[in-house]
């Protein structure tokens, strides 16, 4: 509990030990009002100040008016029947403000439980970076006043403050900040490291790239604090529900006050003027339309705090309703639905070992910086001396001709073999093929693939058991590879070598095809797909780690590589949708019914601090559930 909390809980437990004991004290008219007069104004003295400034301010019709007006009236009328020889019911009045300020720290508590989950991603932040000076000390300096290329140190149990790069040192970083999943990462010189990691074992000397304001952890920490200033369609019609609603009840409860008073005076020249204002001040207490105005937004702020937990940033609750409406999903392949990193899957040697082949491969492209080249030696996995390889000679959209041990080595695709007029097998498997010829006489062929992420097709899978009507890949590869990844995971639908424009195109014929409560969700890589992420009805970035234009671009920020937390986000939108439901429905019902008892009489302020208060708590403990997320196994 917070300070303030503790304080209102202090206020309610000594205005309740006082309303306890003044059942025993035996008083009176005049003297029995101003002993329930302390307790009353010890717990609603700060809902009186407030009600008073709202009308000062020209903001009348609020939950503090209706609380001042209602217990106010109570124990005026608890004098008056004093006056007249009647018992006063001032405790009704007490109960009644202390009763809500129950329910308000109740309510307080829930939020604060919810933004603890924020609180723990805002934790991300740094204090401090430890800059270099020139005679090898260090100096705690603000991050923002950091500049770019300046030399910061991260020492072990340390948070990285700002992007850059590892110029000295090794080490594991933990990212569960970023990504809800504290997997280790290692890092050593050359390697790029964000800011929001925690170092945790070796010391790391670190050039920036960006200012702190650029960096990945300021993205991150602006895109959470600006989450709810986006509002769902259910917020926004609560929040108009309320401003309507409000004045129409207050505008009755004095109708009901006075009609019937004047309307007995006119028949019968019987006011029964308690008997209504009674009724009128119930009515009040009735109407508050706190359960709606807390629980809904609760409700939502709720779910994002539970993402946010998992490694899932939502911008706004209106992405989070409007997720729950999934019927399409399109993915981009590389990055996506695979790794986008190139590995060897096969060797296929036409004569001699599969680790001769290898090494042919390898050191003949051991001087191209080339993505395949880069998996043919992280394959081969041994260091190749420079003096082993001469005469390179690198082919464009060929390949690369070299002398390798003294002996002339050709690696590339079928274009090489067919323009060194080398007879070459012809490959029937999916994926990247390297041919190699040794002495103009071919020797085999080498396979790699961009391996498909382990999860992706469970999180297909997925996605069809929740409901998605269609599952659709869009990249910009080649047909045959496209098919295949396709296949192997059940996707419905693929359209291959595209450009962006192409894509764009593509969503726009899917958005034409679905039925307008249908929403289609897009998920890329946030960098090249930036144009489509906007497009769609929502835009979810994947394997968003340190991208930029992926938090900048989507709506939905996966802040790890998992496909599975996509079906991790729906679970969690359409959890939060369905509760912000059951306490639409059961605020409105309970309130109707005892907004019916209270007008003719039946229901008391006892009954009517129940279907205030009590409905208020009952749907706040609703809204709570939001924030408990279930995390998925994998299959």
């Amino acid at each position: 509990m917070t300070k303030k909390q503790k304080k209102v809980l202090y206020r309610i437990i000594i205005a309740a030990l006082l309303m306890a004991a003044l059942h025993f004290v035996p008083a009176e008219g005049y003297l029995r009002f101003a002993l329930y007069l302390i307790p009353y104004l010890v717990i609603g003295y700060d809902i009186l100040r407030k009600a008073a400034l709202g009308i000062a301010h020209g903001e009348v019709f609020d939950e503090n008016f209706l609380m001042a007006v209602a217990t106010v009236g109570a124990m005026l009328l608890g004098v008056y029947n004093e006056a007249h020889g009647q018992e006063g019911e001032f405790s009704e009045g007490v109960a009644v403000m202390l009763f809500y300020q129950i329910g308000e720290l109740f309510q307080s508590v829930a939020v604060g439980k919810s933004r603890r989950n924020i609180t723990a991603l805002m934790d991300i932040r740094p204090d401090y970076a430890n800059v270099e000076q020139e005679d090898g000390s260090l100096e705690q300096t603000d991050p923002d006043e950091v500049e770019i290329g300046t030399v910061i140190v991260v020492r072990p149990g340390e948070k990285i403050p700002i992007d850059g790069i590892v110029t000295e040192g090794t080490s594991t970083l933990n990212t569960g900040a970023l990504t809800g999943e504290s997997v280790p990462r290692e890092a050593g010189e050359g390697d790029a490291v964000i800011s929001g990691c925690v170092n945790l074992t070796g010391l790391l000397k670190i050039r920036t790239t960006k200012e702190f304001g650029e960096s990945t952890v300021s993205k991150i920490l602006e895109l959470v604090e600006n989450s709810g200033m986006k509002k769902a369609r259910t917020e926004n019609f609560i929040t108009r529900f309320a401003h309507y609603y409000t004045p129409a009840v207050c505008y009755s409860a004095l109708a009901l006050a006075v009609i019937p008073s004047v309307a007995g005076l006119l028949l019968n020249h019987q006011a029964n003027w308690s008997v209504w204002v009674i009724r009128a001040l119930t009515f009040l207490v009735i109407s508050c339309p706190c359960a709606l105005v807390i629980s809904i937004p609760l409700s939502f702020f709720g779910g994002i705090g539970g993402a946010s937990a998992s490694g899932i940033l939502v911008k706004g609750s209106n992405y989070l309703e409007a997720l729950a409406r999934t019927g399409y999903v399109v993915f981009d392949k590389t990055g996506t639905l695979t790794k986008g990193v190139f590995q060897v899957t096969g060797i296929y040697p036409s004569e001699g070992s599969e680790q001769r082949l290898l090494e042919y491969a390898a050191c003949a492209e051991s001087y191209s910086t080339h993505p395949i080249s880069k998996s043919l030696k992280e394959a081969y996995g041994q260091e190749i001396g420079a003096e082993r390889v001469t005469n390179v000679e690198e082919i464009g959209g060929h390949g690369v001709i070299a002398t390798v041990d003294g002996v002339s080595v050709a690696a590339g695709n079928d274009k090489l073999m067919r323009k060194l007029g080398i007879a070459y097998a012809e490959d029937t498997e999916t994926g990247t093929v390297v041919h190699v010829a040794v002495d103009g006489r071919y020797a085999g062929y080498i396979l790699i693939n961009d391996v498909v992420k382990e999860q992706a097709a469970q999180a297909v899978r997925a996605l069809k058991d929740s409901g998605v009507k269609k599952t659709v890949m869009l990249t910009g590869d080649s047909r045959q590879v496209a098919e295949h990844v396709a296949k192997v995971l059940g996707i419905d639908d693929v359209k291959s070598e595209l450009l962006p424009a192409d894509k764009v195109e593509a969503v726009e014929k899917l958005l034409a095809e679905k039925s307008p409560r249908e929403n289609l969700v897009f998920v890329g890589d946030g960098i090249n797909d930036a144009p489509v992420l906007s497009r769609a009805d929502i835009g979810v970035a994947m394997g968003a780690l340190g991208s930029d234009a992926a938090i900048e671009a989507a709506d939905i920020v996966l802040m790890d590589d998992d496909p599975m937390k996509l079906v991790l986000a729906m679970r969690i939108s359409r959890k939060c949708l369905r509760i912000v439901y059951e306490n639409i429905v059961f605020a409105l019902a309970v309130k109707a019914a005892c907004l019916i008892l209270g007008a003719l009489g039946i229901a008391n302020m006892w009954l009517a601090i129940f279907a205030d208060v009590g409905v208020m708590v009952l749907a706040v403990l609703n809204a709570v559930r939001c924030l408990k997320v279930k995390r998925l196994r994998p299959a």
